[in-house]
């Protein structure tokens, strides 16, 4: 089966010096990029994160100090990632709660605007996966395609496993369609205002906290209840997209 659509969709993955999308770095990113008849395109960056790789991240996807001394920093190739995937649908495996936060912290950090994304439609693989068969990339990929996943974390084959694995989930389920609207809100977990999801929308539209001990509770009132909050989300590891929402609910750009 093929996927209907209306718009170029990019599945990618990263590499990255680690799991926190506020500070961690991207090593690798790959890009597979499908115009609106299915052709495909592939792109991958390795990049120069300007920091050490801890081990316990090389041990997972192969990349080390040595392998990136010597390659341009994210800055460098911000402006050709940010064009090559411009205008697209994005599609990939756990990029709602982890690969699009952290693409975005590095594109803010490179200067690059990320209004575009705001409105983007995903499609989350993993999300289909968990609603199906709850599994990892590789376990998914040998269920649905029979295939062993050999060289897996590395950017690009987990980027082809991906939407390997979407075209075989499509072809398995009969109620799930293959047009990215379809998609994109089966695999939506929340109505997120930041791409991380620490802030979300309730029901009328209003922003709510998505974490610690004010989850569900109304942004703007706690920001006006307690004074000093404000300050302690802009001086803690929250991501830099995250702290832009925040500052707008209090200067009340938005609800």
């Amino acid at each position: 089966m093929k996927l209907n659509l209306n718009k170029p969709i990019c599945f990618f993955d990263l590499e990255t010096t680690g799991t926190n999308p506020g500070k961690d770095k991207i090593v690798e990113i790959a890009v597979l990029k499908l115009d609106i008849n299915n052709q495909k395109k592939e792109m991958v960056w390795r990049i120069n994160p300007e920091c050490p790789i801890p081990e316990e991240a090389s041990s997972i996807h192969g990349i080390t100090d040595e392998m990136v001394k010597d390659q341009p920093t994210f800055k460098h190739y911000s402006k050709e990632i940010h064009n090559f995937i411009e205008g697209c649908d994005l599609g990939g495996y756990n990029i709602d709660k982890f690969d699009l936060p952290l693409l975005v912290e590095e594109f803010i950090r490179s200067g690059i605007d990320v209004s575009s994304f705001v409105k983007v439609k995903t499609v989350d693989v993993q999300t289909i996966f968990f609603k199906k068969e709850p599994r990892d990339l590789s376990s998914a990929l040998k269920f649905y395609c029979n295939k062993d996943h050999g060289n897996a974390h590395t950017a690009l084959d987990d980027t082809i496993a991906t939407y390997e694995v979407l075209l075989s989930q499509l072809d398995k389920y009969d109620d799930l369609e293959p047009s990215v609207d379809f998609l994109s809100t089966l695999t939506k977990r929340n109505k997120n205002i930041d791409f991380a999801g620490r802030i979300i929308e309730d029901d009328n539209g209003d922003a709510i906290f998505n974490f610690g001990k004010h989850k569900g509770k109304k942004v703007k009132e706690i920001l006006t209840e307690e004074k000093g909050y404000y300050s302690w989300m802009m001086n803690s590891d929250f991501p830099e997209y995250t702290k832009k929402i925040i500052t707008q609910v209090k200067l009340g750009l938005i609800n």
